[in-house]
């Protein structure tokens, strides 16, 4: 069902291929998973063969439709099973993955991800996809050259760790008013600029933050309890200055032992 869609999908003009992603491609899904299909296309994309294929039921949003990174698809249900279409420009994955080489990336706001879409993303969902249509061999080309994890982007990320120090910083100014709202803020990105951290420093690709603490705290590198310490801080981080007070201690404790441990300090 999925192949014959992908195969249908590469036959509307602007569409170069059909990639397999989400957890039905790591072999890591349950049987009412989605499944997730990037619809990568170049140029000007025939958005009424687009809607004609899904039915006259669905609603297609085309390029911006959902926002600057994840920037337009479908949710439809085949046979009682949801399947999601996720456009990709495959120029803008192609300009991503070549400044992943250089070491740059980018952290856009996009809804549906609450610490922001981190551009090696688009690499990472190829390099972790499988190809289901692909008539003119691009994707499976991409998916050969991303293969290896930049060394330049582990770096620049490792280093970008450092902004956990920083945040956990200014989390400390919320304490007196009894801030749990920007406190809570401050900690939540500042982990989870750790967890990207911790995904590059072992060259792996870090996707979304749904699932990512429980992989990074199995990483080597990260600090012993590293998820537990997470989770229990972020669960209840205080409503008073003194509880509060006492979580960002905590916080900053195992920021630096991260930051130690990443960087062999």
């Amino acid at each position: 069902m999925i192949e014959d869609m992908a195969h249908r999908l590469v036959e509307v003009p602007g569409v170069l291929g059909v990639l397999l992603g989400g957890s039905r491609a790591r072999g890591e899904h349950r049987p009412e998973s989605d499944w997730d299909l990037g619809v990568y296309y170049r140029g000007a994309l025939d958005l009424s063969a687009l809607r004609a294929l899904a039915g006259p039921e669905v609603e297609v949003a085309g390029p911006g439709g959902w926002g600057p990174w994840v920037n337009g698809g479908a949710w439809l249900k085949v046979d009682g099973v949801a399947v999601d279409w996720i456009l990709r420009d495959l120029d803008r994955v192609e300009k991503v993955w070549a400044d992943c080489r250089e070491g740059r990336y980018e952290v856009g706001v996009q809804m549906g991800h609450p610490l922001g879409f981190w551009s090696p993303c688009y690499a990472g969902e190829v390099a972790l996809g499988q190809v289901l249509a692909d008539p003119g061999g691009e994707l499976t080309r991409l998916r050969r050259e991303v293969a290896t994890y930049p060394e330049p982007l582990r770096k620049a990320l490792v280093v970008g760790a450092r902004e956990a120090e920083f945040l956990v910083g200014v989390a400390a100014k919320g304490v007196a008013r009894g801030d749990t709202l920007y406190v809570a803020l401050c900690l939540s990105r500042a982990f989870g600029v750790l967890v990207q951290a911790l995904f590059a420093e072992n060259r792996r690709w870090c996707l979304n933050e749904k699932g990512a603490l429980a992989v990074a705290e199995t990483l080597p590198g990260a600090p012993a309890g590293f998820g537990r310490r997470v989770r229990r801080l972020l669960g209840a981080p205080g409503e008073t200055a003194e509880s509060l007070a006492a979580t960002v201690t905590e916080a900053r404790a195992l920021v630096d032992e991260t930051w130690a441990a990443l960087t062999g300090r």
